[in-house]
């Protein structure tokens, strides 16, 4: 069997060596005693160096894995253990390998990032709100799973039922990376709840994904081309949501810089009673998407997925969940499961990774 040797060759498809020397030099770089005279500098300095030993902490891990794997081989051997436990130790050893592999896959600008998820309801009324909220619940299902922090930011809620929008922070480590997959448009097919003569219906919602800045990113924005209304939050909570203009809506004129074309952006926060905390969020959210709309703009510069565009544009439909069939099919990398039930309640990483597999090597060649 040739998986017992095989990490040896594994530090140098995840280059640990080179990461080993760099994380050496950035640690350098911490110890200048005018470090901390520059604290949002100091952070993505910091953020740099922890990227670097997590990186290294996982491959460690592995080798330890694959280490004793092979003594788990020659246990099994000797009648000193099962094959089962043999079996246990070499699945273990293959799920660190593969989340590895993963977060290899990971290494554009903004993956490591946090994300903003934003979905809207497409036309059709109830149907395709209350698929809008299926699809919130999902994502929320799959954020609770894989550990991040789940934040709601903005919610419209349905005339009848469901949602006509919803603005999600997931915060924690490449987040984006993962779900920059998602944009595109979703497509339910099923019998409708709400038709009474049983029919099957189509509906449709739109996810967009985003990265979440921080503070040590820099986004210039000129005030004079923003400006705020604020509004009474709707929904339960209180006396102070009713009477108090606590929702902040925040408008920005946005130029393209390579058409000149103008077109406004339109953020709306009611996640605080604070109006304060809300303006400071609604700006952090308008700084994300202009951060990710320049990755977008240098990505259709370099023309990187020319031969892969029309599978991955934006407004494309990527994704169809047929209930009645006991199908979810990926149009763009044909990967499908029939475990309908267990998608819905945010097991997606099959579909993540096969987007990852199929897109993520080719964005990342210069």
């Amino acid at each position: 069997m040739t998986y017992w040797n095989a990490d040896r060759r594994w530090g140098g498809i995840f280059d640990v060596d080179g990461k080993t020397i760099r994380l050496e030099e950035e640690e350098l770089r911490t110890q200048a005693p005018e470090f901390w005279d520059d604290p949002k500098r100091a952070e993505a300095q910091m953020k740099v160096v922890k990227d670097l030993r997590k990186w290294i902490d996982l491959y460690r891990e592995l080798h330890a894995a694959t280490e004793e794997l092979s003594l788990a081989y020659e246990y099994v051997k000797e009648e000193i253990i099962s094959e089962a436990e043999l079996d246990a130790a070499y699945a273990h050893a293959l799920a660190m390998l593969e989340n590895l592999e993963f977060r290899n896959m990971l290494r554009e600008e903004g993956d490591q990032m946090s994300c903003v998820l934003k979905i809207n309801s497409g036309a059709g009324g109830t149907e395709s709100q209350d698929w809008a909220s299926m699809l919130m619940r999902m994502y929320m299902r799959w954020a609770e799973a894989n550990g991040y922090k789940l934040t709601v930011s903005n919610l419209l809620e349905g005339d009848g039922a469901g949602i006509k929008t919803v603005t999600m922070q997931i915060e924690g480590d490449y987040a984006y990376g993962y779900l920059k997959g998602e944009n595109g448009v979703h497509r339910l097919v099923r019998v409708s709840p709400f038709n009474a003569q049983g029919k099957r219906m189509t509906s449709f919602a739109s996810v967009f994904a985003s990265p979440l800045v921080d503070d040590s990113i820099e986004i210039e924005i000129n005030p004079a081309d923003y400006t705020w209304d604020t509004f009474r939050s709707g929904g339960a909570g209180g006396q102070n949501v009713n009477k108090v203009e606590t929702g902040v809506r925040l408008r920005y004129n946005y130029r393209n810089p390579d058409t000149g074309e103008t077109r406004e952006i339109l953020i709306e926060n009611t996640e605080s009673r604070s109006q304060t905390d809300n303006r400071e969020n609604a700006m952090r959210l308008l700084r994300s998407m202009l951060y990710d709309m320049e990755l977008q703009r240098r990505l259709a510069e370099k023309n990187k997925i020319e031969a892969g565009k029309k599978k991955i544009e934006w407004g494309s439909q990527i994704r169809s969940y047929v209930f009645d069939d006991r199908r979810v099919k990926d149009h763009r990398t044909n990967f499908q499961t029939s475990d309908v039930d267990g998608v819905m309640d945010g097991k997606i990483d099959g579909f993540i990774k096969a987007y990852l597999m199929e897109f993520a090597g080719t964005e990342a060649k210069d």
